[in-house]
């Protein structure tokens, strides 16, 4: 069965491509995601209720809060997988809500995403999962797609694993490969869900570098979902809490730290 994750990639069509890959990122230090007064609801549950964040290209943004709160929905509507009820989203200062597939698919191109699962294709070895979105969406050879593949590896330690299928790699592998895939078009923008989620405390330090490593050379807008304090704490340079569909507290880890708000208290009582 194809996931969600896996169905982009699989939607965005092969007969639009670009001649080279160019970073996609903005030039300067401008806007790359910008959420004006999102709602989200699901039958009579409210998910979302009026959320505003913006993330700022060469920043990262770590999104906190209770199960079920809206954190990987914030995700899916930036992506795309699903639409608000209302509200704005722009990515790199276009508008998505309410684009149809083929608009959405060229904004898909600017953007990274690495789910929880990975969702690395099970049949395709390491280096046919990282050459997938080259192969569809550019019109790289062979050799380059390969140097490109074998480039990505090594940014995330895995050159020496390219011929492997995913079952025979862990799971803290499976997630750089995930990774790497996710840097292959060179995005503007990296979406992450729990990167650091089902991983030891050593797996999930090495990603947590792995990732402040690629942010630094890539300068992209990264938002990141996340149950790990620790880990929020390390890779974001800003850190939101959402709770019942709102932001309620947004700032430094050390902002946070001093807040005097009882669940903001508890949250981070409960989670150092």
């Amino acid at each position: 069965m194809t996931l969600p994750e896996q169905q982009i990639l699989l939607d965005m069509p092969e007969s639009s491509v670009t001649p080279t890959i160019e970073n996609s990122g903005p030039k300067s230090d401008g806007q790359a995601v910008v959420l004006r007064g999102l709602h989200k609801s699901f039958g009579p549950q409210t998910v979302l209720n009026g959320v505003n964040l913006t993330v700022n290209s060469g920043d990262t943004l770590a999104i906190l809060g209770r199960s079920g709160t809206g954190k990987s929905v914030l995700l899916k509507l930036i992506i795309g997988l699903q639409q608000p009820d209302s509200g704005s989203i722009l990515v790199q200062g276009q508008e998505i809500t309410g684009l149809d597939l083929q608009a959405m698919n060229e904004i898909r191109k600017k953007m990274g995403f690495l789910f929880q699962n990975a969702a690395l294709y099970d049949s395709l070895t390491v280096e046919q999962n990282i050459a997938f979105p080259l192969k569809r969406h550019t019109k790289m050879t062979k050799s380059e797609r390969r140097d490109r593949v074998k480039e990505l590896l090594a940014s995330v330690g895995m050159e020496g694993d390219l011929k492997k299928k995913p079952s025979d790699i862990s799971g803290g592998m499976q997630k750089r490969v995930g990774l790497a895939r996710a840097l292959a078009l060179k995005p503007g923008v990296l979406l992450l869900d729990e990167p650091t989620a089902g991983l030891d405390p050593i797996t999930s330090g090495e990603i947590d570098e792995l990732i402040l490593k690629l942010q630094e050379e890539n300068h992209m807008a990264a938002i990141v979902v996340t149950h790990d304090l620790q880990s929020a704490k390390t890779i974001a340079d800003r850190l939101a809490i959402l709770h019942e569909g709102n932001v309620l507290i947004e700032g430094g880890f050390e902002d946070l730290e001093k807040s005097d708000n009882k669940f903001v208290m508890e949250f981070m009582k409960r989670d150092s």
